[in-house]
């Protein structure tokens, strides 16, 4: 662009960008208003103007603004006698144009003074706004009567109580402040929301195998619970698609704890990134090729007494107990290493597998353990996800009533899965 700028006059790629900006946005509300029977006070031609005249109004008095704040208020009170009239005689009160006539109207000092990167953007959010009309529309009538509330529980845990937390240790040995507890809740709850945002309204009535890569996502164990209880009554020709579903389930448990662990410890990260991403593509493949295996396969509307993505991820209960369980272990790994050694470490990653490994990982790779090696960090990481996934197995067979067509599927990729993870876990041994 500075190139550009001495080859040719002073000031002409801004007046181009300002005459094309102004046409496109003209053009824009043109085309919504094309097929109604209201009178615009314009279009593409006054729009184009209504920018042109800010621009020429800037140039005179780049200094004070005089003459632009003049013509804005000018232009205010055409606008506003418009309005009125709308009003009287159409009995519509949106002013959705008029706010758009105004960001016209400024973009020539937005071309002039701003970085391109905001004036762009301006303008797109300005385009796509005015055509996403009736998708906005038919996304509110989706939003049921509770879902702000969801929202502001979101805001509220996010950025008004995380912030008033200290950040000192409540005991002096151990790395556990009230920030660092909140923080880890905020981010596991943040994560289950989008999921649970997601399926709720991107995929609302997606199959089985959609749910079980979303409510991986949310949490792997409590999908494949769900998922194992409707096999009970499920049709025979309905359990492979299950079982395909719970293992996309597990392999999007690794994708969920690689954003995690990157959030808290990018060494560590590092270091996991290629064997999780390993065993993410192993147990979403396992999971497909049951899919495909499946010749009488149908699709199955994932229909339960609870789903999970429709389970508010942002209850306090729920919050609450996990920022228990991360206390919990990072009390319980403290001591381990204390009196046990890296043994003791060793031990209580897989027995974190017997439950949510979630808080163990977040303890262990956020905070501050001395004379343990980021290599037994790792291994300690993938010796949880082996425990975790034997559990899995058991609860999916258990909580499905042992039905057999379950069972094989279910020995045979979740060996497949382990044996994958004894592999991958020999290399930081």
């Amino acid at each position: 662009m500075h190139n550009l700028e001495n080859y040719l006059p002073s000031g002409l790629i801004n007046f181009v960008l300002v005459i094309t900006f102004s046409l496109l946005i003209g053009l824009s509300q043109k085309k919504l208003n094309i097929d109604k029977g209201d009178t615009l006070f314009g279009s593409d031609r006054t729009f184009t103007l209504i920018g042109l005249l800010g621009y020429v109004l800037y140039l005179f008095s780049p200094k004070d603004f005089m003459l632009f704040a003049g013509g804005g208020l000018i232009l205010g009170l055409l606008l506003g006698l418009n309005y009125y009239f709308k009003v009287q005689r159409l009995q519509h009160f949106g002013i959705t144009s008029i706010i758009t006539a105004f960001i016209t109207y400024c973009t020539g000092p937005l071309v002039s003074l701003a970085p391109s990167w905001f004036y762009v953007s301006v303008i797109v959010v300005v385009l796509l706004l005015t055509e996403m009309k009736a998708t906005f529309v038919e996304f509110a009538q989706k939003i049921n009567n509770d879902e702000f509330v969801t929202l502001a529980k979101f805001l509220l845990i996010s950025f008004i109580i995380l912030p008033m937390l200290p950040d000192e240790r409540i005991f002096p040995e151990i790395s556990l402040t009230p920030y660092r507890i909140w923080l880890a809740t905020v981010i596991v709850s943040g994560i289950s929301y989008i999921s649970y945002l997601v399926k709720h309204y991107i995929f609302p009535k997606s199959g089985v195998v959609v749910s079980g890569l979303l409510g991986g996502l949310y949490s792997s164990t409590a999908t494949i619970t769900i998922l194992a209880k409707r096999c009970k009554t499920a049709n025979q020709e309905h359990i492979l698609d299950y079982a395909s579903a719970m293992f996309l389930a597990v392999g999007m448990m690794f994708l969920r704890l690689m954003i995690i662990i990157a959030i808290f410890n990018f060494q560590i990260f590092q270091m996991l990134v290629i064997p999780m991403t390993i065993l993410m593509i192993v147990s979403c493949a396992v999971g497909f090729y049951i899919r495909i295996r499946n010749k009488a396969h149908i699709e199955v509307p994932y229909e339960g007494e609870k789903k999970v993505a429709e389970y508010n991820p942002l209850e306090f209960k729920v919050a609450l107990i996990f920022a228990f369980l991360y206390v919990v272990f990072t009390l319980a790994t403290y001591y381990a290493i204390e009196y046990l050694g890296t043994s003791g470490l060793t031990i209580l990653s897989f027995l974190s597998g017997t439950g949510d490994i979630t808080p163990f990982i977040l303890n262990l790779t956020g905070g501050q353990f001395q004379h343990i090696s980021l290599l037994l960090m790792t291994a300690c990481c993938l010796q949880a996800t082996v425990s975790n996934n034997i559990m899995k197995m058991i609860y999916a067979i258990s909580f499905s009533g042992n039905r057999k067509e379950l069972r094989k599927p279910l020995y045979i990729g979740f060996s497949i899965i382990s044996t994958v993870n004894f592999i991958l876990l020999l290399f930081f041994l």
